[in-house]
C-alpha cells in the first residue's frame, strides 16, 4: 500500500490493521515498507494509517504484531497503557495533524503492570516504588471491581479480567480527557478500538469500539 490509498476512513484502518494481525497470527507476514524506497518516501512527511497506544511490554512490538512497515503507525506505549497527559497530546497530534482515522488501544495478557496492581492491593504487601505506584494506581479501579464481583473474596482477582477491564477504563478515560478526539469521534472521521493481544496465539481481539469501524 503506497501513500496514495492509504485508508483514510476507520473502517478502512481497522480493516488494514485485522488484515495485518492476521498474517502475523498465520505466520506469512509481508512486512512491507521496510526498504531503502520506503525510508526515502518518508523523509519529507508522515502519514500513518493509524495510531496505537499500547502497552510497554517487550512482547508488543506493534509493527510486527500488525505486520505493518516505516511510517504506518503513529505508535505512543507506556507500562499498562496508563493515560496521561502526554499520551493524550500525543494522541491528539496524530489526530489533528496526522489525520489518523483510528486509534488502537492495545492491551495484553500477563501484563506486568496489571500484576503490579493486584499484588500491591494483598494486605501487608510492600509498599511499590513511588514512580510504580504513581503508574499502575489507576489500574486500582479495575483491580477493585473485579475483586467485588468475585465469587471467592479471598482468592486474587483474575489478572485478565483486570487487563480486560483496565482496557476498558482506558479508552473511557482517553475520550472523556480530550475534547478534539471525542469531537473527532462524533464527526465520524475517527474510531477507537481497545484490544487485548493474546501472546501465545498473537491475535488482538477487540473488546471495545467507540465509533464507526
Amino acid at each position: 500500500m503506497n501513500s496514495a490509498d492509504q485508508p483514510r476512513t476507520p473502517t478502512q484502518a481497522w480493516a488494514e490493521m485485522t488484515r495485518g494481525n492476521k498474517r502475523f497470527v498465520e505466520g506469512e507476514p509481508s512486512h512491507p515498507r521496510q526498504d531503502v524506497e520506503r525510508r526515502e518516501q518518508l523523509l519529507g512527511a508522515q502519514t500513518p494509517h493509524a495510531a496505537l497506544f499500547g502497552c510497554s511490554d517487550s512482547r508488543l512490538a506493534a509493527e510486527i504484531i500488525f505486520d505493518k512497515g516505516l511510517g504506518d503507525l503513529f505508535v505512543v506505549r507506556n507500562a499498562g497503557q496508563i493515560i496521561s497527559d502526554s499520551v493524550v497530546g500525543s494522541l491528539e497530534y496524530a489526530v489533528a495533524v496526522l489525520h489518523v482515522p483510528l486509534i488502537v488501544v492495545l492491551g495484553h495478557d500477563e501484563c506486568g503492570a496489571v500484576r503490579a496492581a493486584i499484588d500491591s492491593q494483598v494486605p501487608d504487601a510492600a509498599p511499590l516504588p513511588p514512580h510504580i505506584h504513581h503508574l499502575v494506581e489507576k489500574i486500582f479501579p479495575a483491580v477493585k471491581r473485579v475483586a467485588a464481583g468475585s465469587e471467592d473474596p479471598s482468592a486474587a482477582p483474575d489478572p485478565t479480567e483486570v487487563g480486560r477491564e483496565h482496557l476498558r477504563d482506558t479508552v473511557a478515560e482517553l475520550v472523556q480527557t480530550s475534547e478534539l478526539i471525542s469531537d473527532a469521534i462524533a464527526a465520524g472521521t475517527l474510531a477507537i478500538v481497545g484490544a487485548n493481544y493474546r501472546l501465545l496465539k498473537g491475535m488482538a481481539v477487540p473488546d471495545i469500539i467507540v465509533g464507526a469501524v
